[in-house]
């Protein structure tokens, strides 16, 4: 699709705009039960169990029947909850959730019921803002959840979690700015036409590792799942949601997990565009065929969802706080400035794109491994240190710890209750004392 054919966009029938909208509707209800089936059953491969494999074929329908199930459940509501904001939260996550695919393209134009449509509901010069957008908006709906629950845990939850996103937002956006300055447009349509003769995932390829690490962490998906980490808050911002209202906060976290990787798909591996070798069909980019070659890299990259779940454990959270600040954030803007400079030395000097940003990541790799061996020496001295002061700290000794005066062994050191905690005294001191 070219930039000539956004003539396309606003002018289909409203009963064709109906029947995209019905189809985006169901074919995301569809791969969110299939994907809470598929993490399921890749999850307890990984821990060497069967998973869910009986109702249905190979248990497929296991998750339709935990939706009707928690559907039936009796709702609880707190007796402190702000009503109406406790009510709306829910509805917000999962709204923004489904509106951020109105501009997504799944295929080329096609004839559909005798019309010519884009596969795409619709478009315009601005479309990746637009995702952003909404999904700035999404966050309102875990903010408000935690604060209108009445209760600290799902407080902290929402706090965490507009920190998280918010921070990992701004690398998710400084990534795409490669990808507006190659295509030269912010038109979800025209960056996948700007692809054609190669990906931006090869050609960009720091920004593609940028945006994978920030959408997972944009997600909330394990290792980021630090809103909802049980071992501190509970269940995070929906400790107090349960029976629908819970669903749709589910229902939501599955979703945008479809959406991010229908974005990385979009801006980075082609979009609808089949892949080399099947690329050399010529019927490959055309008529319904283009929507399966979406689908199988949108579900390559759920699968990577589902395989960092169950790999890798949580980090803290001033560890994941640290790593969008600290790394994710100045490596964007580095990269940002060799993709420009890139760009205008391919205009004004006789480089091609390829040696330019050979040299640019060859640049990138050499500040990663100046900052990680920085990193290191400064690990490894925090590490001296509290080897150091634990080997104090062990030398300590309270001798009223038990309730009972008991003289300390030689060598050790006795901190007497009457002062400060940070005076202590020798074993001789104290007997001579």
């Amino acid at each position: 699709m070219t930039g000539g054919q956004f003539g396309f966009f606003g002018v289909d029938p409203w009963w064709i705009v109906i029947v995209k909208v019905l189809g985006i509707f169901v074919m995301l209800v569809l791969l969110t039960l299939f994907t809470i089936w598929w993490e399921r059953r890749v999850v307890s491969r990984m821990q060497h169990r069967i998973g869910p494999n009986r109702v249905g074929p190979f248990g497929l329908l296991q998750s339709l029947m935990d939706g009707v199930k928690l559907a039936l459940k009796e709702e609880i509501v707190p007796k402190g909850v702000h009503l109406a904001v406790y009510w709306i939260a829910p509805i917000i996550s999962a709204t923004t959730a489904f509106i951020a695919f109105a501009v997504i393209p799944f295929g080329p134009v096609v004839n559909m019921f005798g019309q010519q449509t884009p596969l795409q509901l619709t478009d315009f010069p601005v479309s990746v803002l637009y995702i952003l957008a909404i999904a700035s908006i999404g966050i309102y709906g875990i903010v408000l959840a935690g604060w209108a629950s009445g209760s600290t845990y799902p407080l902290l939850g929402g706090l965490r979690s507009s920190a998280q996103m918010i921070s990992y937002e701004i690398a998710m956006g400084l990534s795409f700015v490669a990808v507006f300055l190659y295509a030269g447009s912010m038109s979800t349509s025209e960056i996948v036409s700007a692809q054609e003769p190669v990906w931006f995932a090869v050609i960009l390829l720091p920004s593609f590792l940028i945006y994978v690490t920030a959408m997972v962490g944009e997600t909330n998906r394990a290792p980021f799942d630090l809103p909802e980490a049980e071992g501190e808050l509970v269940g995070g911002f929906h400790t107090e949601y349960s029976s629908m209202k819970f669903a749709l906060f589910f229902l939501a976290e599955y979703i945008n997990m479809v959406t991010v990787s229908a974005l990385a798909t979009t801006l980075f591996l082609g979009g609808w565009r089949a892949p080399w070798p099947i690329s050399l069909w010529d019927a490959a980019n055309t008529g319904y065929w283009p929507m399966l070659w979406w689908l199988a890299k949108v579900q390559i990259f759920i699968f990577i969802f589902i395989w960092l779940r169950g790999t890798l454990p949580r980090l803290r959270y001033d560890q994941f706080m640290k790593f969008g600040w600290k790394i994710l954030i100045p490596v964007s803007i580095v990269w940002i400035l060799i993709v420009a400079t890139a760009r205008v030395l391919r205009n004004d000097v006789q480089f091609t794109s390829t040696q330019i940003l050979l040299v640019g990541a060859i640049t990138i790799v050499v500040l990663l491994a100046g900052s990680w061996l920085l990193q290191s020496r400064a690990d490894r001295k925090t590490a001296l240190q509290e080897e150091a002061d634990a080997e104090i700290q062990a030398r300590v000794f309270d001798a009223m710890a038990g309730g009972y005066p008991v003289p300390p062994m030689p060598g050790q050191q006795v901190s007497l209750p009457s002062r400060r905690a940070t005076s202590s005294v020798t074993t001789q001191e104290a007997i001579d004392g």
